[in-house]
């Protein structure tokens, strides 16, 4: 006997939560809002531009708070701008220090620059720790690059977001893709937010984190929604309410355990990864937590209000019939 570990015969009234879903949805949309236009996110080398040394003690050799403190005081002392240095502890424990500098070079010689700063930061760096420390990780990412990032991140998005509604739209109907579309938005203004509270670092890594919360989302919502269409033609006396909390109770199971089996993944991603993945994994766990809420409480509900008609599953049915003869 298979375990299960939510039964196949739940009868939860998810339907009746759905204006206390919609009230807090609104004021967490509200909050992620204010939150990027008056905070802010903290963009990361990919789109400010700039550069980024990661340097590691020498073989036997340990950091300690001095380390940081000489690092600091001679990547200050090159008078490069807005400068951040910080230590580091990779997963495997070992120490490094990193040190950020978002230089101000604008002009067709800016890229050129970039480099020029990171050979400097790395010279001082050895004069201030010693010749014996080594070079772990350089990032540039000249100003012209780094506009052009932000400008296909946004597109990214945009597209991604505008092919779903038209996927939605041709695989059931456009009650179904206002739904969809509203869910996803919902999920990816939510994550925006959380970035900008938390101010964890938001990279290119971020907005493949994005598109991949955007794929999980919309498969979610896809099932539930088959299984809507499914009863709505083998359930043609019950009312649409009924309709819905029946397809999500019995799509719930498979809902809550593909979630948690992501979940897993993600969670071991954030504590094994290292800093390098901490924004990427936190932004799928918390996406996959979003979504899954986002698919049940907001998609699925939405159709009590654009109006899903039998007639139309009636005709869908007589076309899936024709198509199958």
């Amino acid at each position: 006997m298979a375990f299960q570990l939510i039964p196949s015969d739940t009868k939860i009234n998810f339907v009746q939560f759905r204006f206390v879903a919609l009230a807090v949805s609104t004021l967490l949309l509200i909050g992620s809002v204010a939150a990027f236009f008056t905070i802010g996110l903290n963009f990361g080398i990919d789109f400010r531009g700039g550069v980024t040394v990661e340097i590691g003690p020498g073989e036997g050799e340990a950091f300690d708070e001095s380390s940081l403190t000489l690092a600091r005081q001679a990547v200050d002392g090159l008078n490069l701008g807005d400068v951040r240095v910080q230590n580091i502890t990779n997963p495997g424990g070992e120490q490094g220090i990193v040190a950020f500098i978002e230089a101000v070079t604008d002009g067709e010689d800016g890229d050129t620059r970039q480099n020029e700063i990171a050979s400097q930061v790395q010279d001082a760096l050895r004069g201030a720790l010693g010749e014996t420390i080594s070079i772990r990780r350089v990032d540039v990412v000249g100003p012209t690059v780094s506009g052009e990032l932000i400008q296909r991140g946004v597109t990214a998005l945009v597209v991604a977001i505008a092919l779903m509604l038209v996927y939605i739209w041709f695989r059931f109907e456009w009650q179904f893709s206002i739904g969809a579309i509203l869910a996803l938005t919902h999920d990816v203004i939510l994550t925006i937010g959380v970035f900008a509270v938390t101010q964890l670092e938001f990279t290119l890594a971020i907005i493949a984190a994005l598109l991949t919360i955007i794929g999980y989302s919309m498969n979610d919502t896809v099932v539930i929604y088959d299984r809507i269409r499914e009863n709505l033609r083998k359930f043609k006396k019950m009312s649409l309410k009924d309709v819905i909390n029946l397809s999500v109770n019995q799509t719930l199971g498979r809902t809550i355990m593909t979630s948690l089996t992501t979940l897993l993944a993600v969670v071991a991603l954030f504590v094994f990864g290292g800093s390098v993945l901490r924004g990427f994994s936190f932004a799928l766990i918390w996406g996959v937590v979003v979504g899954t809420y986002s698919t049940v409480y907001i998609a699925s509900p939405l159709l009590l209000q654009t109006g899903v008609k039998r007639d139309w599953s009636e005709s869908g049915a007589k076309a899936d019939s024709a198509a199958a003869t």
